[in-house]
């Protein structure tokens, strides 16, 4: 009976096109006495957008479509409207609510985002939510003259927080300008601004990343904003970019991710970036609940840059900076943008200085001043215009949005999956700024130990009393090379897959500032750097020591991250620190970091037929032609680059001609400026290392070199296969180095003659450096 009662149901369900008009749903809503986040709830979307539906600004989809028109009908049955003219007027628009509750609650503070957000209002509670009752009297909006009870700044205006501006949601004054006076509402003005989401007049590219599994497809990875999919559909109808390009008639063209076209009708850089932001839409949700949402970004390539009146090069090499008199950038400021300290360069940043909660920021990348590096990016910036916003597209959703070099986008990466604050609420009730669990939420000093050279604390720290945590640089020396080994015909290198990504996994790190220990008992679940002599402990000299990076034996006493003395006991050695700075509160910060890294490394390496399944003999062939599709092998040098530019921004060491030695450098001022945690997860990755060629010495088999994540070993054949043990059952052996795709296993990287080995060993350079054969043999063997 239940079923023939849900077919009733669905046939009484109202048509698509019979909901009332937006005015008229939130009488219906405010008469049942319900809110925002009943509505929500009930619908499984979030408050935002039932907001929405009510002011006309974005229409409900389906599913939600027909629960919401079955609501609303219930709703006119008990709480008829007082006049009913036969013939519907056009609806007004809606009055703005004083601020709906968010997901991010009123005053919260997005990571790096300290003047962007107005501050709640006293007395506010968002989990309330509306009460018409309760409600003070409407006055007119001194921005747009209609109804509201908001008061900002003293003075009645419409609010307009962070999650409007997510929705795109045009502010009181700027709706109905698209089409002159406003006679239909807020919807009819912000409907036009935003780009018809129909197909292309020409087919749209073919993606650079072909998901190969259900898995690796971008939408199924896409970040929202929170659990309403219809909602964060509507955020960014643009998408995340936009490359612009001039088309055959010489106007400027974009061209959207998603394969799409839009004309351009800017001549300005200010018109491009109101452009971007009203028109296109451009922008990407946040990765996480508590912050800020990814900025439009817009590429410029040759074409569009000279159509927009930029040279096409920077003439200062050093700087790489426009000057400030250019007359791009005098348009800029005298239209009401400012650009960042840094100026006009490769990636310029253009902002408006917030109102009312909202942020307008755009990020330009040019492409001929070098914005996409070829040593992260490949040849992607000498893509068509529409591939290339293809991939960037496939990197915005598989990482993050591009704002700068691979090694900046590792690094805000982090913060947009550990956003420093939240809105709590004071002993007050006052909602406030506070820190989010597990991240870096202030500036902290290093430990003298952990502080490079340039920074003040050194200066007055012993020489002896450095930190150093660097990856392996070390060559056996050649009297320990055996006579069999030496008769070997080759020397295969084998090269450890996103080794720092893998380092990273389960690494706990330290979130607040050091505090000094003398005689501490060592703890390996607490994060630090520990003095401790480990000078004592008897290794097979046929392997790089663990503990430096020269792979020799400390001499005595040293400074050591937690896990490189973690492994110390786990070669069974006693240790007894002296001193320590430790920092106890640990986090597993980086965890995130990995995971979406991760799975964007394995996706894309998916995406060019290197899969997990793979047996070793069908992923050696499958990594020799992996890179034959140049948009793909882009994508993945990018991501790999992200990992480690992120890595080394961890401790950014001074740049620019203005720095004097012994002086602090912006760098220092950020929460994410932590050396310590490079130098944890370096040792990590060292240990790792150094565990798996353990591992292989049980076989026999010992290394003649290793270059940071790169490990050589004499073989009687070209192939890995010639190196790695396997089991009577043809099975990798546990714990030492296997062939394969995921982060830790290793590919070959390549293969070179015995005799050239021993060679470069016997003139003091590591083979593991050109093991490629990357022409560098004459040097090598001391020609000219």
């Amino acid at each position: 009976m239940s079923e023939l009662f849900d077919a009733v149901d669905a046939l009484l369900a109202q048509p698509a096109d019979a909901l009332p008009p937006p005015g008229e749903r939130a009488r219906l809503r405010e008469a049942g006495r319900l809110t925002h986040d009943q509505v929500a709830a009930a619908l499984k979307v979030t408050p935002e957008a039932v907001w929405a539906w009510e002011s006309g600004l974005i229409e409900p989809r389906p599913p939600q479509r027909q629960a919401y028109a079955r609501l609303l009908a219930g709703l006119a049955e008990r709480h008829p409207a007082p006049s009913a003219p036969d013939t519907a007027a056009p609806a007004a628009p809606a009055p703005a609510p004083a601020a709906p509750r968010q997901d991010r609650a009123p005053g919260e503070r997005a990571a790096g985002d300290r003047d962007n957000e107005r501050e709640p209002e006293r007395g506010h509670d968002p989990e309330r939510g509306h009460d018409p009752e309760r409600e003070p009297r409407a006055v007119p909006c001194v921005r747009c003259g209609r109804p509201t009870t908001s008061v900002v700044d003293g003075q009645p205006q419409h609010a307009y927080p962070s999650a409007l501006a997510a929705l795109g949601v045009p502010r009181c004054w700027e709706q109905g300008t698209a089409q002159g006076p406003e006679t239909t509402g807020g919807g009819a003005a912000a409907a036009s601004a935003v780009p018809a989401a129909k197909p292309p007049a020409s087919p749209g590219p073919p993606s650079p990343a072909r998901p190969r599994r259900a898995a690796a497809s971008a939408p199924a990875r896409r970040p929202r904003l929170s659990a309403a999919a219809s909602a964060a559909d509507t955020l960014f109808p643009g998408g995340p970019l936009a490359v612009l390009d001039r088309g055959g008639d010489g106007a400027l063209i974009a061209h959207l991710a998603d394969g799409r076209v839009l004309p351009v009708p800017a001549k300005s850089l200010s018109a491009l970036a109101a452009w971007a932001l009203d028109t296109a839409r451009l922008g990407t949700p946040r990765l996480h609940r508590h912050g800020k949402d990814s900025d439009a970004l817009v590429v410029l390539t040759a074409a569009a840059t000279e159509r927009l009146g930029l040279p096409p090069g920077l003439e200062d090499r050093r700087t790489l900076r426009l000057p400030g008199d250019h007359k791009c950038v005098r348009q800029i400021t005298k239209a009401g943008w400012k650009l960042t300290r840094r100026g006009f360069g490769p990636w310029a940043r253009l902002y408006q200085p917030a109102t009312g909660g909202a942020r307008r920021c755009v990020q330009l990348a040019v492409l001929p001043w070098g914005a996409l590096e070829p040593r992260a990016w490949g040849d992607a910036a000498d893509l068509p215009a529409p591939e290339l916003a293809a991939l960037l597209g496939t990197f915005t959703a598989r990482v993050i949005t591009p704002r700068g070099s691979t090694a900046v986008n590792g690094l805000e990466l982090m913060t947009a999956l550990r956003p420093p604050t939240r809105a709590v609420k004071d002993e007050a009730g006052v909602w406030v700024s506070g820190p989010v669990p597990g991240s870096l939420t202030e500036p902290v000093d290093p430990a003298p130990p952990e502080a490079p050279e340039e920074h003040p604390i050194a200066r007055t720290r012993a020489a002896a009393d450095v930190l150093v945590e660097e990856a392996y640089d070390w060559a056996r020396p050649l009297e320990l090379v055996d006579e069999a080994e030496r008769r070997l015909p080759y020397a295969v290198g084998v090269d450890v897959m996103t080794a720092f990504l893998a380092a990273a996994n389960r690494l706990t790190v330290g979130t607040g500032p050091a505090e000094h220990i003398d005689r501490p008992v060592f703890d390996k679940k607490i994060p630090g750097c520990w003095q401790v002599d480990l000078s004592g402990i008897d290794l097979d000299p046929r392997l790089p020591s663990p503990f430096t990076p020269t792979g020799e034996a400390p001499a005595g006493p040293g400074w050591y991250a937690t896990p490189t003395v973690a492994y110390a006991l786990e070669l069974g050695a006693t240790v007894a620190p002296l001193q320590a700075w430790l920092r106890p509160e640990p986090s597993p910060y980086l965890d995130p970091w990995y995971t979406r890294l991760r799975d964007a490394y394995m996706d894309t390496m998916a995406d060019l037929g290197v899969t997990p399944e793979l047996d070793p003999g069908a992923f050696l062939h499958a990594m020799e032609t992996h890179k034959d599709d140049p948009a793909g092998a882009a994508l993945l040098s990018a991501i790999k680059a992200t990992v480690k530019g992120g890595v080394g921004k961890l401790r950014e060491r001074p740049q620019g001609a203005r720095y004097r030695p012994g002086e602090r450098w912006p760098a220092l001022e950020r929460p994410t400026w932590r050396p310590d945690i490079r130098a944890a997860l370096i040792a990590a990755a060292r240990v790792n290392m150094h565990r798996k060629m353990r591992k292989m010495a049980a076989f026999g088999r010992y290394p003649l070199a290793v270059l940071s994540d790169c490990v050589v070993y004499p073989a009687a054949g070209p192939s890995p296969l010639d190196v790695l043990p396997f089991t009577d059952d043809g099975k990798p052996v546990p714990g030492a180095f296997r062939l394969g795709v995921n982060p830790g296993y290793v590919k070959h990287e390549g293969t070179r003659e015995m005799a050239w080995t021993l060679s470069a060993m016997a003139d003091g350079v590591n083979p593991a450096r050109h093991i490629k054969g990357d022409g560098h043999d004459a040097v090598l063997l001391g020609g000219e």
